[in-house]
């Protein structure tokens, strides 16, 4: 059967106007919006020890985060933070739902402050489809235009905010105002602009809907004990509308009066009472406006509310259902989360802030020289991972006689790394030919960090 010509198998995303509602949900909701994006657009400006706070300095392969400088060789802290996050979203799923998408996904985040311009300047939820339907004039151009400048503003500060963590972000708000900006600087800060933009302005519950993984396997994280967004269909059913004064046992009716506004608050524009969905991202607008319905008319809140599928079919309280989110399920994902976050949090206490590579010099084996001893040459590279210059000692052991020919002390700047070649002599009677284990010690003079690196001493035949 072929398709009739001009017709379309896809049918077209009809845009979402999500209603203002307020409540217990919404401003922690705000709160939360507002603490994540402060932070964001904070952190960069602040300084510590002449220098910016949090700084991922590419180039020179160098991390600031606070007190702490990070160097590619410290890859093992990123795998058990990756860990820590991981088992963090499986635990707070399993006991919460998508608590992550509703309250602090960045997503959800951005686009949250981007409706709030929407609402700024175009009005309510009514008076925006009435504005989109509504034929140009001054009065649509003007609130759209307003609209339009306030997402492009705040998405080009995003932008420069975002690369204001790889860049010094004092250094490059004055490169800006110079207009010397580099190409790959400014290709960044207008990419992430205009991702904020898009994402944010236009695809908002499309990026959940169609692009986020999460939706797609968060069921293999549920469990009829894990809390989500419920309807009570028995309370709720028979739906319909009726006066304040009806009392629906008599009428035959459930408490759902059928307005709809669970659907008009939604962002993502499902109805709640056709059950969980995926595209459910458990913000609770719903919970909050149902709420405002129930107080309006008198009945008990809570038909749509954060409870489980075990609670529902149950009829569980609130103190049960609390019970039961410690089960052994949540209680593996704890355990491993803990023991994560302990490991992680001794080796950063643990971690030396001195590393040091050392290679055997391909240039030239082993040479004898004056005295006739036996001489190799061996390529340090010693990184300072601390704020301040240090000085270190260089100590090798291993073969009787052996002795730095070479200057023992060593001073490296501040957050910088040093290679210098290191020479090594040992008697000709030392050892017999071949290949033998020696040690290099390298001592902080100040602070008494030690490292000790093993390596080979090549004896002539």
């Amino acid at each position: 059967m072929s398709k009739p010509q001009g017709a379309t198998l896809y049918e077209a995303a009809e845009k979402i106007y999500p209603r203002e509602i307020g409540g217990r949900f919404d401003r922690l909701s705000r709160i939360a919006t507002i603490t994540l994006l402060g932070l964001f657009y904070a952190v960069p400006w602040l300084p510590w020890d002449e220098r910016q706070a949090v700084l991922f300095d590419l180039p020179a392969r160098k991390f600031y985060i606070f007190a702490l400088t990070l160097w590619p060789q410290d890859f093992p802290y990123l795998a058990l933070l990756l860990m820590i996050l991981a088992y963090c979203l499986f635990f707070f799923t399993a006991i919460g739902g998508r608590l992550w998408c509703g309250f602090a996904c960045p997503q959800t985040v951005w686009t949250e402050i981007f409706i709030w311009m929407e609402q700024f300047t175009e009005g309510t939820r009514s008076q925006r489809m009435k504005l989109d339907k509504a034929p140009w004039g001054w009065n649509k151009f003007r609130r759209k235009f307003s609209k339009q400048f306030l997402w492009v503003t705040f998405s080009l500060w995003t932008g420069f905010t975002f690369v204001g963590y790889f860049t010094p972000i004092r250094e490059l708000g004055a490169d800006i105002i110079a207009f010397n900006v580099g190409g790959w600087t400014l290709f960044w800060g207008l990419f992430y602009g205009f991702a904020t933009y898009g994402n944010a302005g236009y695809m908002r519950e499309q990026v959940c809907t169609y692009m986020c993984p999460y939706a797609r396997f968060q069921s293999a994280m549920f469990d009829p004990d894990t809390l989500v967004i419920t309807y009570d269909a028995d309370r709720g059913e028979p739906r319909g509308s009726r006066s304040r004064r009806i009392d629906p046992g008599a009428a035959g009716l459930g408490h759902c009066v059928d307005c709809a506004l669970c659907v008009h608050v939604c962002p993502t524009g499902i109805d709640i009472r056709d059950g969980l969905q995926y595209q459910c991202i458990g913000c609770a607008a719903c919970v909050d406006v149902c709420d405002s319905v129930m107080d309006r008319m008198g009945y008990p809140r809570g038909l749509i509310r954060y409870s489980t599928e075990y609670a529902l079919l149950h009829g569980l309280s609130s103190r049960d259902i609390v019970r039961r989110a410690l089960r052994p399920r949540t209680l593996v994902y704890l355990s491993i989360l803990l023991a994560i976050i302990a490991a992680f949090v001794v080796a950063l206490v643990l971690r030396t802030p001195l590393k040091v590579d050392i290679i055997r010099d391909r240039a030239s084996l082993a040479r004898i020289v004056e005295d006739g001893r036996i001489e190799n040459v061996y390529r340090f590279q010693i990184m300072n991972a601390t704020e301040r210059v240090a000085r270190y000692t260089v100590r090798a052991e291993g073969l009787p006689g052996i002795a730095l020919a070479s200057n023992p002390i060593v001073a490296v700047p501040a957050a910088q790394s040093r290679m210098l070649a290191v020479r090594v002599q040992v008697p000709p009677d030392a050892a017999g030919p071949g290949s033998h284990v020696v040690s290099f010690e390298i001592v902080d003079t100040e602070q008494g960090h030690r490292v000790v690196e093993h390596t080979k001493f090549l004896m002539p035949r």
